[in-house]
């Protein structure tokens, strides 16, 4: 592999910020060190939240012409970029080319569809008048404010998508941004900086910070310049930003574990297609990713059969050769996942495909069937290419399993039966039901929600825009 070294800057209040102190950074490859990042003081986390602040009374003035006209200059800037950074993608976060991509392409899409949606319905007020409401002697114009100051924590998986998908709707309504990007993953992020720096926004308008857990971690959430948060990452995480933010603003996209039900109805062939991409897509390292199958015992040898099919259709390996499955994260996340095989195996489950470790960090996906409900498999998040199957009776058996999980975030239902998956939608307890296809989170128009221990609040495009802003009523009294 090609030797690279990428020195990433924190960006503070209008300038780079190197620090002290940095933090190397190993490419998912090989273990190789390709960079290293700032390591932050709690001081310089001061400077940025100050200089965010400071920031906010400049930008939101601006008339939202001038926001827009900011945005799209950035937007310019970071999209002809998209070679260099799905590059660095591939060696910092093991994406494949393709796919990282993809992602920037996408994102970059993103923030025109953001800019349409916000100039056509958050720019002006909403009106409540006599004429269409019946209200005599009023009229309220209710109009999206700012809120201020808002932290935004990013996730290693999506670096691109996910950072600029908090960022973009919270700067086109006027608020500042204080970024923290996952360290691994911080290359990348960093470069985000560079664009808004050539795009000559207002000092303390963006702040990038990056730094060790152990001493900035909880700081970073505990200055009292925050108005509100929106955070992508674990469920432990996101309930301790939640409770150090009381009475704030909060969209907190947490854990999954996706369930796809596929009933004795199914095209066991679609289904199986869809799994598998739904499975091991990006090695499993997505929160959508489908992490079970709920399956009736009728059908559950034709769905293998061809789950097995689908699996040796994948291309394993390298990430800059474009394959399917990839290195994982870090060797953590191979050490958890290679738990959950062993505990389900050892509870009665059957290994049919993969199980292996080929090269550094990479899992080759794996299939184990006649999986416990008493297995860790059947509950917790691998954030790895793991699929269990469970076998099931009836369809109640399964809705009753996918329901018991601390999760909601999304769910599949594989039948040819409308009425049939339309029944089952209604009783699986997530945010989303995706009928005869994986888990996904786009488009990105669509609201993104999860329940229970999967998130709080609302995601996409429109609510996004809608989540770091409060109404503000100006009313006219005749």
């Amino acid at each position: 592999m090609e030797k690279i070294f990428y020195k990433g800057s924190a960006y503070v209040n209008g300038k780079f910020l190197d620090g002290e102190k940095t933090i190397p950074v190993v490419s998912t490859i090989d273990g190789e060190i390709i960079g290293s990042v700032a390591a932050l003081s709690k001081k310089d986390v001061d400077l940025a939240y100050e200089g965010a602040h400071l920031g906010f009374n400049v930008w939101r003035n601006l008339t939202p012409s001038m926001r827009i006209k900011k945005i799209k200059e950035f937007a310019e800037i970071f999209i002809l970029e998209k070679e260099f950074l799905a590059t660095l993608m591939a060696y910092e976060i093991g994406k494949s080319y393709k796919d990282a991509l993809k992602e920037i392409e996408r994102t970059y899409e993103n923030i025109y569809e953001t800019i349409a949606i916000y100039e056509k319905e958050f720019i002006n007020p909403t009106i409540i008048d006599e004429l269409e409401h019946g209200i005599k002697g009023k009229t309220g114009y209710f109009y999206h404010e700012p809120i201020g100051v808002v932290l935004a924590i990013a996730p290693f998986n999506y670096p691109i998508n996910l950072g600029l998908s908090k960022i973009i709707p919270t700067l086109l309504v006027g608020n500042t941004v204080v970024f923290k990007p996952a360290t691994q993953g911080s290359l990348v992020s960093s470069q985000l900086a560079k664009y808004f720096d050539q795009a000559n926004f207002i000092g303390g308008v963006f702040n990038l910070i990056t730094g060790k857990g152990s001493e900035i971690g909880d700081y970073i959430s505990e200055n009292p310049r925050i108005a509100g948060a929106t955070f992508t990452g674990s469920t432990e995480i996101g309930k301790k930003l939640a409770a150090k933010l009381p009475m704030k603003p909060l969209v907190l996209e947490l854990g999954g574990k996706d369930a796809a039900i596929v009933t004795n109805n199914a095209d066991a062939e679609l289904a199986a297609e869809e799994i598998v991409k739904g499975a091991f897509s990006y090695s499993g390292q997505r929160c959508t990713a489908i992490k079970r199958v709920l399956v009736t015992n009728e059908i559950a040898d034709e769905l293998l059969d061809n789950i097995i099919k689908e699996c040796l259709e994948l291309k394993v390996g390298n990430p800059l050769d474009n394959a399917d499955v990839t290195p994982l994260i870090d060797k953590k996340a191979l050490d958890y996942n290679l738990g959950l095989i062993n505990d389900a195996l050892e509870k009665g489950g059957t290994l049919v495909y993969g199980g292996n470790v080929e090269g550094y960090n990479l899992l080759r996906h794996t299939v184990i069937d006649n999986v416990s409900t008493s297995s860790k498999l059947a509950w917790e998040e691998p954030f790895g290419p793991l699929l269990p199957i469970i076998r099931v009776s009836t369809i109640n058996e399964a809705i009753a399993i996918a329901n018991a999980s601390q999760f909601g975030l999304q769910g599949s239902v594989f039948t040819k039966d409308k009425e049939e998956a339309r029944t089952i939608a209604r009783y699986l307890e997530t945010g989303t039901v995706n009928i005869n296809r994986s888990s996904s989170r786009g488009p990105d128009i669509f609201p993104f929600v999860g329940i229970k221990d999967s998130g709080f609040g609302v995601q996409g495009i429109r609510d996004s825009l809608k989540a770091m802003t409060r109404p503000k009523g100006v009313v006219e009294n005749d």
